[in-house]
């Protein structure tokens, strides 16, 4: 079967692999059908991901059909549209039994630490797989999993209905952000360099959009809340930078989500943190949102398909890689249909 594959840093290649079997009773196989290029995946690509070995099989935002299934498996049926959990957890370690196993000590990535479902077949334990609706197309079952991201830093903001909230990056994942905090109710402002992406960010929603290159963040945040500061600052850029901004709109009693991140250090004042009383967390991968999120998108007016701007065929998988990287102005979401 055919694979997308990092053979090592900067050498992407369709390969030819062997077809995976069943080897438990709790597990499945899926034909896949859609995946997402992630900025993850992008950062194995060019050697930037400090957790990836190679040759790796990309692929964490993907979709596919259950072909077969365990003798254990009751669940899920074959025919069924499904979306993978591509995350693993050892159960007993101190984030595990507080309920947290995106903080792990051992948590793996498909994609990453493990070859992902970027190609033809694969076989996942039953736990890790979600049915969805019939109705959803593939390309937009793949986009379950990045969506999932913005549910957990909306979960680890605790966005509620009115909070007027601040995300910073209009990217595939500040966009998932702002599609979730509407959806709890919130007002929200985006800022990017991108005006393409700020256009698109108002067209879902978004009540101001900010370019910091010709408007001044603070102050538009303070004219848009009448003084008061944001409530909850999502920053899905992660440069030193932003992480201070993020500090300096907040309101007082406000949620500062750090999702991005950069090895960088931030020069912030401990006043303003103490003087609010602000709540200041970091948002890695997903805590249980995975059903939570499938519901949305089982729903007819969760639409977000238009987060997708490029189809490819597998086979013209460099193609769209140079595309993300030359012209990342006009891409949202690239898909690969598998």
């Amino acid at each position: 079967m055919k694979a997308l594959q990092v053979a090592e840093p900067h050498d992407l290649r369709v390969v030819e692999v062997e077809e995976p079997k069943i080897t438990r009773f709790d597990e499945v196989k899926i034909r896949m059908k859609a995946m997402g290029i992630c900025g993850s995946d992008m950062h194995i690509l060019h050697g930037q991901n400090p957790f990836a070995s190679y040759p790796r099989i990309i692929g964490h935002e993907v979709s596919g059909e259950i072909v077969e299934a365990g003798e254990s498996v009751s669940e899920l049926n074959v025919g069924d549209k499904v979306v993978i959990e591509p995350m693993t957890s050892c159960g007993e370690c101190y984030a595990c039994k507080q309920g947290r196993p995106n903080v792990c000590e051992h948590v793996e990535v498909y994609g990453v630490h493990r070859d992902g479902g970027g190609r033809e077949y694969t076989i996942m334990p039953k736990n890790l797989v979600h049915r969805v609706d019939d109705s959803l197309e593939w390309s937009v079952i793949a986009l379950i999993e990045p969506f999932t991201i913005g549910a957990q830093a909306a979960y680890r903001g605790q966005i509620r209905n009115g909070d007027m909230v601040y995300i910073t990056g209009a990217g595939p994942i500040g966009l998932c952000c702002l599609k979730i905090a509407l959806n709890a109710g919130a007002k929200v402002a985006i800022s990017d360099f991108n005006q393409e992406r700020l256009e698109f960010a108002r067209s879902w929603g978004a009540e101001l959009p900010i370019n910091p290159q010709s408007q001044n963040v603070s102050e538009k945040i303070s004219e848009w809340t009448n003084g008061m500061g944001a409530n909850v600052v999502i920053d899905a850029v992660g440069t030193p930078t932003t992480a201070e901004q993020a500090i300096d709109v907040t309101s007082v009693a406000a949620r500062v989500v750090l999702l991005g991140f950069h090895v960088e250090f931030s020069r912030i004042a401990q006043v303003n943190i103490t003087k609010k009383e602000l709540t200041i967390c970091g948002s890695r991968l997903q805590t249980h949102r995975f059903p939570k999120v499938v519901e949305l998108f089982n729903s007819s007016d969760f639409d977000v398909k238009d987060l997708i701007s490029h189809q490819f065929a597998l086979e013209d998988a460099e193609e769209a890689i140079k595309l993300m990287e030359e012209m990342p102005s006009g891409v949202r979401k690239v898909i690969i249909n598998l």
